[in-house]
């Protein structure tokens, strides 16, 4: 599989999965569905689907099933995700998800996280220390307008630019914007007005 410079430098199509989970009740859940949406740069291709324990810790587990379980694991370049929690604080153990699918992983951020909201509500939850620690193994946040990222198994000038080439307009990467509509609509029958 060509590298993501090499993608870059040869004008290829980058092939690309982002999950984002879809709304779910924050009292009364226990689980919460995720999608992960396949594009060919910004073309939608397919998607699978999934569920994550609301702040549990098997949302690295289970991204990785999906995608590598999947008929598109061969063909994918890069993985996004709409931040490091995924149902709630189920946090993505970032390096292991990059290891495990021999891709670069990617958590894409709208705007530079509250660590002090973060820890405040972490202290909530059991493991505090453990989720802790899997933020500091994602890595520095990296900021190149308007993306702010963190990544594992690829060069943050090269994963700037990439998002950048997935990227119809504005801040989101088209397949997570994509995930996030089929989120909404799949669970309050209409998709939602930020994505």
């Amino acid at each position: 599989m060509k590298t993501l410079e090499k993608l870059l430098q040869l004008n290829r199509i980058i092939r690309v999965i982002g999950f984002d989970d879809a709304p779910f009740e924050n009292k009364n859940a226990t689980s919460v569905n995720v999608a992960g949406v396949v594009c060919a740069g910004s073309r939608f291709e397919g998607m699978v689907w999934g569920t994550v324990r609301k702040d549990g810790d098997d949302a690295t587990a289970v991204l990785c099933q999906l995608l590598k379980q999947s008929k598109f694991y061969e063909q994918v370049h890069i993985v996004l995700i709409d931040g490091l929690g995924v149902g709630g604080f189920n946090l993505l153990d970032l390096p292991e998800l990059a290891q495990q699918l021999e891709r670069p992983c990617v958590c894409v951020m709208r705007r530079q996280p509250d660590m002090v909201a973060i820890q405040k509500a972490l202290e909530n939850l059991p493991d505090t220390a453990k989720r802790l620690e899997l933020i500091r193994k994602a890595g520095p946040i990296h900021i190149q307008k308007p993306f702010y990222f963190q990544t594992q198994g690829g060069n943050p000038a090269t994963v700037g630019k990439v998002l950048q080439r997935l990227t119809v307009e504005g801040h989101v990467p088209e397949a997570l914007r994509l995930a996030h509509l089929i989120g909404s609509a799949v669970m309050t029958g209409q998709s939602g007005k930020r994505a």
